[in-house]
């Protein structure tokens, strides 16, 4: 019965850990059909929604992936220190640095979610998007806890800004990674294996 109870306790554990994980998977993506241009030569990046120090790890995370595979790309926050970055300025700076493509980075909508378990006293923590704000309390005995933390659908989308034509956009649903770095890896490992798969931009040798 012990091993039984142990073994139930464990495979609860387990899904429970899969249900929080920091993946990001890309919920739908849209290829244009009439676009047949080479791939992009140079990229720039930008984030649009996030903490300053979160952008510029996000941004850079895509850089060194895009490097990796022979992309020219560079980073928005270089060019846009101090400034409140949208839609128009982050295409307007593109532009400027002579560079063919944009990827963007921008969150569509937050939703909160409910989760029970166990867990400690109520925390805050950064997540990609901002800030996460975590609430849990329990009855006499170890009752169940409840906490609350939020989910973020984001879109990323790549434009030929030589065309003026949108290439490629998908949607991405994530949520609280135990790591914010981590979870931005996962991110951008999730849109460079997209983007690779659409012959987008050049496979690594």
């Amino acid at each position: 019965m012990k091993t039984s109870r142990r073994m139930i306790a464990n495979v609860l554990g387990f899904l429970l850990l899969a249900g929080c994980s920091a993946a990001a998977p890309i919920v739908n993506d849209w290829r244009n059909p009439a676009y047949s241009s080479d791939s992009l030569k140079r990229i720039m990046v930008g984030s649009l929604s996030g903490d300053h120090s979160v952008r510029r790890n996000f941004e850079d995370e895509f850089v060194a992936q895009l490097r990796a595979v022979g992309v020219d790309a560079l980073p928005s926050y270089r060019f846009t220190e101090g400034e409140k970055l949208d839609e128009a300025l982050l295409k307007e700076t593109a532009q400027k640095a002579r560079s063919d493509g944009l990827l963007s980075v921008r969150l569509i909508k937050t939703e909160e979610k409910t989760q029970y378990g166990q867990t400690g006293l109520p925390y805050t923590t950064l997540g990609i998007f901002g800030d996460n704000a975590g609430i849990s309390w329990s009855g006499l005995g170890g009752a169940t806890t409840v906490t609350r933390y939020n989910e973020y659908v984001s879109e990323t989308t790549l434009q030929d800004l030589g065309k003026n034509e949108v290439v490629w956009a998908g949607t991405i649903r994530t949520t609280q990674p135990d790591n914010v770095q981590a979870g931005i890896r996962s991110y951008v490992d999730a849109v460079m294996k997209t983007l690779r798969e659409r012959n987008l931009i050049r496979k690594g040798e």
